[in-house]
């Protein structure tokens, strides 16, 4: 795999944006040729009005650009003109912002008492595949469209048989997995057509400076509201990480057909845990999935006019109208859309139903945040300084019990990288 080209998991493989009535729709990728292409984990941007719904989305998806295929279950046949090409970083820009976080505060000096800092007032923002025809003979397959988009050949068909399709895909050169035939059956028979995308790539090096796959928008409308997640789990080697993050007007989207949990929040963690911090979030996660089962679990819900902590710059009107929220007014103090975000990791045996959302009337604000306190290091000569002195093996002791708690890291361990950054635990 050249490293030109490499698919970025944070937006740089092929990202489709859906506008519909209320639908999001995930795909899977098949190799073009004999280098097979692995899914393992993908982000989707879904913006819904109540009228109609943008998704975009990216995928963990390696393998050459040259073997790049990607199929996706449409409702309706989608035209060249409702195809767009988009920036790469609006849905990093997303993903950094909802992302879970750590916040650090000091101890002040507890020989001089000072009033504790009134809340922040949060801030606003500022204003701001061309498949070759082959000899149908008695086949179901129906090409639909077939148009160029940038640096992708698409094509758009339908069938009546599931192995209909399956034959023609691999007959232009996907590799399509036999598991795939069932679950495309099941698609069929709700009526949808599929979309294909192909990298063209003599128009990548002309047309794409960065080297990247950039998303992909489309536009279309449905009154299904879902992510059908068991097409995409045809060819994964292993479970699947999903990050759903959804624009709204009224509030918060969660899961109908499977629980939405909120991930642990709020929690005070040793200091060390700042270095690891990556590691840290994926126990705690990996133990939530453990005790919940098949879920969904909530990470952040907040609206975008306001933040508390940011762990990135506010996203302005223009950025979040690109991904969807027509109806943010630009040049406004106050975004007016509210983000949920879902975090979900999948797989055929606890996940045998797309996933049905909804959105729902709820705008109390949530992030999955964790606190590192510091300690005072001056000198604290008074009667509160040294009672203060003596809390904090206690309050250290706590903080790793925490920790042990969040994540399933062993006791023992965690008190010895404490002690060795200075946090005198017993």
């Amino acid at each position: 795999m050249r490293p030109a080209y490499r698919l970025l998991s944070y937006v740089a493989a092929a990202s489709l944006m859906f506008t519909q009535t209320a639908s999001a729709f995930c795909g899977f990728y098949v190799a073009t040729g004999d280098t097979p292409l692995t899914n393992k984990a993908s982000r989707v941007v879904l913006a819904y009005d109540g009228t109609a719904t943008r998704v975009s989305m990216a995928s963990d998806m390696h393998g050459d650009p040259q073997q790049f295929g990607l199929v996706i279950p449409v409702p309706t046949v989608i035209k060249k003109e409702q195809v767009k090409i988009l920036n790469p970083s609006l849905m990093q820009h997303l993903a950094d912002y909802t992302k879970p976080r750590l916040v650090q505060y000091f101890d002040s000096d507890p020989c001089a008492p000072i009033p504790p800092p009134m809340t922040a007032l949060a801030m606003p923002s500022p204003a701001g595949v061309m498949l070759r025809g082959i000899p149908m003979q008695k086949s179901t397959v129906r090409i639909e469209e077939q148009y160029s988009v940038g640096e992708y050949d698409i094509v758009v068909i339908t069938a009546t048989k599931p192995a209909d399709l399956v034959a023609f895909l691999n007959a232009n050169g996907y590799k399509v997995p036999a598991a795939a035939t069932e679950t495309v059956g099941s698609y069929l028979r709700q009526g949808m057509h599929f979309f294909l995308a192909k990298v063209n790539m003599a128009r990548l090096k002309e047309e794409n400076a960065t080297g990247f796959l950039r998303p992909i928008q489309v536009t279309y409308q449905s009154p299904k509201f879902m992510l059908p997640i068991r097409l995409g789990m045809v060819n994964a080697a292993g479970p699947q990480d999903m990050i759903v993050m959804a624009l709204t007007k009224r509030g918060r989207v969660e899961t109908v057909n499977y629980p939405t949990v909120k991930v642990p929040t709020g929690a005070n963690i040793p200091m060390y845990v700042e270095s690891r911090f990556g590691q840290f979030y994926d126990a705690l996660f990996e133990r939530q999935v453990e005790r919940n089962g098949a879920s969904t679990f909530l990470e952040y819900a907040w609206n975008l006019g306001s933040c508390d902590p940011c762990s990135a710059p506010p996203m302005d009107s223009g950025e979040l109208k690109a991904l969807g929220a027509s109806w943010v007014q630009e040049n406004t103090w106050q975004q007016q859309a509210f983000v949920t975000r879902l975090h979900v990791r999948y797989d055929n045996a606890h996940f045998p139903e797309d996933l049905v959302l909804q959105e729902t009337p709820d705008q109390q604000p949530f992030q999955a945040r964790y606190v590192m306190q510091h300690p005072f290091t001056g000198r604290a000569t008074c009667p509160a300084g040294e009672t203060y002195r003596k809390s904090l093996p206690a309050r250290f002791a706590a903080e790793a019990e925490t920790l042990a708690a969040l994540t399933g890291w062993a006791p023992d361990a965690i008190r010895t990288e404490m002690r060795a950054t200075g946090e005198m635990v017993p």
